[in-house]
């Protein structure tokens, strides 16, 4: 399986992204090298889909994949895809603050740490539905893991979009989400123009 070992600071650096986007507190004092450079229309769009692919953990070619999908929903195609990469189960799980960052949560979900429906779900990329409900399973409930995560993600506020019950360990997804619920700093529209090319 293929890994994304980046480090984080150095790509946000990169992207011009602030990390706590991905749910890290630290903070970069350097600046990029590519600061104050003009870029293309391309260089632009190519940053945008970067920046998407980065902040929810996925590679090149499942990116693709969900880009054709969101293409063949109906409604726009740029917010079909911020749609569904927010529907992801690892981002869920994040968003709940059952996890600190987007790549704890993919791994929570790899350990067979959560259900979906009563159901063992280990597939990171799973797209919950409306309706669904997300478990912490009993025996995980416990860990020492677990407390100490939920002692940090306990201001974290949680979207609209999903009802948290953290002393049930429990998630419902009341709705998909809509673009406006999405606060990730991504324009959507360059990545259509990308791809559309």
């Amino acid at each position: 399986m293929a890994v994304n070992r980046v480090p984080v600071l150095k790509r946000c650096r990169t992207l011009g992204l602030e990390p706590m986007v991905l749910g890290y507190d630290k903070k970069s004092n350097r600046k990029s090298a590519r600061e104050g450079k003009k870029m293309s229309e391309y260089g632009l769009q190519l940053r945008e889909k970067q920046k998407a692919k980065f902040i929810y953990g996925v590679l090149e070619k499942p990116f693709r994949n969900y880009y054709k999908k969101a293409d063949r929903m109906k409604g726009m195609t740029g917010e079909n895809l911020m749609i569904l990469l927010e529907s992801r189960l690892d981002n869920v799980v994040f968003r709940a603050g059952f996890a600190r960052t987007r790549r704890e949560a993919r791994q929570i979900v790899d350990h067979k740490t959560i259900t979906v429906n009563g159901k063992i779900i280990n597939i990171p990329s799973y797209l919950v539905k409306a309706g669904d409900v997300i478990e912490i399973r009993e025996k995980s409930r416990s860990n020492q893991r677990t407390k100490d995560v939920f002692e940090v993600t306990a201001g974290r506020l949680t979207p609209d979009w999903i009802d948290v019950d953290r002393d049930a360990f429990k998630v419902v997804v009341k709705e998909l989400p809509t673009r406006e619920a999405i606060d990730v700093p991504v324009d959507e529209m360059l990545i259509v123009e990308l791809y559309s090319k």
